[in-house]
């Protein structure tokens, strides 16, 4: 009777972890896609176990599963209370330096001269730039507003490096 009871009580776990995953999937999808990836590989592996009456294997990836989706509901917790920080600070300065560059754009094409050091190709090259960032942030936004907060901060991330180089060359004081 016991043996025959064993693949139930296995299948019974493999069902225990099917739900792990799936509760942790959708969200860790998109703050830890690296844990929720290895969540749905055990589970998959445990499946293969089950499949192939390798009980005490399928319950061990089983066990796995569960673990690894657990990790996933943590990380992908403290992963959006960072990025949501990060997205806030972002959200503040990215805007407020992109127009500060156009305004110093501005004023050195309306006084018609460059910065101390600069040529007329490198103004083009600043102006062109300026533009560049301002899509991308516009990229960064609809990212985030999508809900891929992941790419939203590291499009948003680059902006603000890139920025750097562009108050450089416009003479803006950090």
């Amino acid at each position: 009777r016991d043996l025959h009871s064993f693949p139930t009580r296995r299948s019974s776990d493999l069902n225990a972890a099917q739900k792990a995953v799936s509760s942790a999937q959708d969200t860790a999808d998109k703050y830890a896609p690296e844990l929720s990836k290895a969540a749905q590989d055990a589970l998959q592996s445990a499946k293969d176990a089950l499949a192939k009456t390798d009980y005490q294997g399928a319950l061990e990836a089983a066990k796995e599963a569960v673990k690894k989706a657990s990790e996933a509901i943590s990380t992908t917790a403290s992963r959006k209370e960072q990025w949501s920080k990060d997205w806030k600070n972002l959200s503040a300065s990215v805007p407020r330096t992109l127009d500060e560059a156009k305004a110093r754009l501005d004023a050195y094409t309306k006084k018609g001269k460059l910065p101390p050091g600069v040529t007329s190709d490198q103004m083009a090259e600043a102006q062109a730039q300026y533009e560049k960032l301002k899509q991308a942030w516009a990229d960064a936004n609809a990212a985030y507003q999508k809900g891929n907060v992941a790419d939203a901060i590291k499009r948003a991330g680059w902006v603000q490096e890139s920025i750097q180089k562009l108050k450089e060359l416009l003479g803006i004081k950090s």
